[in-house]
Parts: structure tokens; sequence; C-alpha cells
């Protein structure tokens, strides 16, 4: 059996797990943690309410500069974006 994750561990795999882009594997290990740790189902709570309060908040216009910038940086990062989604 593979052991539930660390709190480090969760923490650095709430955003997946809260958009459901973890394996079966990982949210099973996941929710055997938030089984036993109230701090981390407290923060995984507190995740969840942020990301309803930023979801709600209107989009603010990125200037060309700023854009430009943002993605020359982020193709130059090991993440490699692609071009943002146009509203």
């Amino acid at each position: 059996m593979v052991p539930a994750p660390t709190c480090q561990e969760f923490v650095e795999l709430v955003t997946d797990y809260l958009e459901g882009a973890t394996s079966p594997a990982v949210t099973a290990r996941v929710d055997a943690h938030l089984g036993r740790c109230s701090d981390c189902r407290t923060y995984l709570a507190q995740m969840r309410h942020t990301v309803r309060a930023l979801g709600a908040l209107p989009p603010e216009p990125v200037s060309p500069a700023a854009e430009r910038d943002l993605l020359r940086l982020c193709r130059r990062s090991r993440l490699g974006c692609g071009s943002p989604p146009r509203a």
C-alpha cells in the first residue's frame, strides 16, 4: 500500500486535486491524508473559498507590453506557456 502524502506533499498537490487533475491513485492517497489531518482539511476549505472568491472577480485588462513580457518569461521557463486565452 502506498502511504498517504505528508502535509507538505498535500500542499504541493492541492491545486491539481481541486481541479480533478490527479490520478486515481494520488486522489486516493490525498483522500486518506485528509481523513486523518484536520489541518489539511482546513487548508483545503480555505483554498476552495479562495478559488470561489477569485473566480467572482472581473478580469482586469493586461497591457500588450505586460502580456508580451509575461509570455516571453513563460516560454523561457520549464513550463512553456502558450498564448493566453482571449475573452
